[in-house]
C-alpha cells in the first residue's frame, strides 16, 4: 500500500491512536517538565478525543524529570541512582501532566508497566481491559515504563518498544512517535515511507541517543516492525513543529510513514510473538524449518535438534534454526524436559518415550506465529 493510502485510508480515519512522545520533546535543557511543550501536545490530543478518536499517550521523562528535580548534572549510571531518579521524577511528571489537560476537560490515569507485566497472560489481558476502561470514561492513559522498580532483566530499556507492544496488544490503528527529528532520514530527507524494517532501513540509523533518554531511531525502527508484523500503521515526525499531530491525523503528508501488513495478527498471537517473553530455545532441522516457514505446519517432535533452557508446558519458546536465527515463537504443548526425551523421535514414538501421547504437536501451528 503506497504512503498516499496509508495516510489518506488508515491514519485519516484512524479511531484508537497511540503517541509515544520522549523526554527531550516533553522537558527542558535541566530535564523539568516544559510546561508549554506539554500544553501543546496536550490540545492537539484533546481535540482528537472530541472528535471520538481514543487517544493512549506513552511518555518517558520520569528519570529526565528526577534530574531536572534533584539538580544532578547527567544520567545516573547505576540501577539504584536511576530508580531513586525516576521515583522523583514520575511525580512531578504525572503532575504537570494533570494540570496542563484539566484545562482542557481531559482526566488522565497512570499505568505503570513492567516487562513481567507483559509475559504473564492474566496480567497481559488485565493491562487491556484498563486502557479499554479508561477509555469508556473519556480519559486519557499515560503510560510509562515503571523505572522505580524495573531492573535490568525485567526492563523494555526504551518505551519506544513499550509503546508498540501497548498498540499492538489493544489494536490500534495507528502508532505515532513524536521524537526530535522529522523523521527517518535519508541525504538529508526525510524517508516518506518504509514498507518493511530490513538491513535498508536499519543502515539509515545513526547514533542519535540524547543525553537526558534513554533510545534513538534505532529502537524506534524495531517498535515500527513490531506495527508493520501486526497489520498496523507507525509514524515518526517532529513533536516541535507546529500541530504535528493534528497534521498526521488529517492524513497529511508528515513525517515517516510506515505501512502495515496486508494481513492483521490475532491478539492471541500478538501476544506470543510481539508482547511475551521466550521461556527456552528449540532448534530445529532444515526440513522442520522450511515446513513452518513456507507451508505453515506444525512443530513435530521429529524436527527438533536440541532444546534449550528449563520451562514447563504451556511456556513462550523460541523455534530457532541450526545457526541460530529465530523461525518462529510459540506455546509448547510439552516441558523442556519432555522435549529432550521426544527429540527426533516420529509422532507414534512420543507414547513409548513419556509413557502417554497427550500432542502429536510440539507446537501446533494455532499457537506460533512465524517470522
Amino acid at each position: 500500500m503506497p504512503a498516499r493510502d496509508t495516510r489518506e485510508r488508515i491514519i485519516a480515519n484512524a479511531r484508537q491512536v497511540v503517541v509515544k512522545v520522549g523526554t527531550q520533546s516533553i522537558c527542558d535543557a535541566a530535564g523539568r517538565p516544559d510546561r508549554g511543550a506539554i500544553d501543546h501536545l496536550a490540545e492537539q490530543i484533546a481535540s482528537a478525543m472530541r472528535r471520538g478518536v481514543s487517544m493512549t499517550l506513552v511518555a518517558s521523562g520520569a528519570i529526565g524529570s528526577g534530574l531536572g528535580e534533584l539538580g544532578l548534572p547527567e544520567r545516573p549510571k547505576t540501577m539504584p541512582h536511576l530508580q531513586a531518579a525516576a521515583a522523583v521524577g514520575q511525580g512531578q511528571l504525572m503532575r504537570t501532566f494533570h494540570d496542563v489537560f484539566a484545562e482542557y476537560g481531559v482526566h488522565v490515569g497512570q499505568m505503570l508497566l513492567t516487562r513481567d507485566d507483559f509475559d504473564d497472560r492474566t496480567r497481559y489481558l488485565n493491562i487491556r481491559n484498563t486502557l479499554h476502561a479508561l477509555a469508556e470514561y473519556g480519559a486519557l492513559p499515560i503510560i510509562n515504563e515503571n523505572d522505580t522498580v524495573a531492573v535490568e532483566e525485567i526492563r523494555f530499556g526504551e518505551n519506544d518498544v513499550l509503546a508498540a507492544i501497548v498498540a499492538s496488544m489493544m489494536g490500534a490503528d495507528l502508532l505515532v512517535f513524536l521524537t526530535a527529528v522529522d523523521g527517518l532520514m535519508k541525504d538529508g530527507r526525510v524517508v516518506d515511507v518504509i514498507e518493511r524494517v530490513d538491513d535498508e532501513a536499519m543502515a539509515l540509523v545513526r547514533s542519535d541517543r540524547t543525553a537526558l533518554g534513554s533510545g534513538g531511531m534505532g529502537t524506534k525502527l524495531q517498535a515500527a516492525d513490531i506495527m508493520i508484523r501486526a497489520g498496523e500503521a507507525a509514524v515518526i515526525a517532529n513533536a516541535a513543529a507546529e500541530n504535528t499531530l493534528t497534521r498526521i491525523l488529517a492524513g497529511e503528508n508528515v513525517g515517516t510513514v510506515f505501512v502495515p501488513a496486508r494481513r492483521r495478527m490475532s491478539h492471541r498471537r500478538r501476544w506470543i510473538g510481539q508482547a511475551s517473553r521466550p521461556a527456552g530455545k528449540v532448534v530445529i532441522d532444515r526440513g522442520a524449518a522450511s515446513a513452518i516457514a513456507e507451508r505453515g505446519k506444525s512443530l513435530l517432535p521429529s524436527g527438533i535438534a536440541a532444546v534449550t533452557g528449563t520451562f514447563g508446558k504451556g511456556a513462550i519458546v523460541s523455534v530457532v534454526d541450526s545457526d541460530g536465527a529465530e523461525i518462529a515463537r510459540g506455546l509448547t504443548n510439552y516441558s523442556s524436559a519432555q522435549i529432550e526425551k521426544i527429540k527426533g523421535l516420529k509422532t507414534a514414538q512420543i507414547a513409548d518415550a513419556l509413557g502417554d501421547n497427550p500432542y502429536d504437536e510440539v507446537i501446533h501451528r494455532d499457537n506460533m506465529t512465524v517470522g
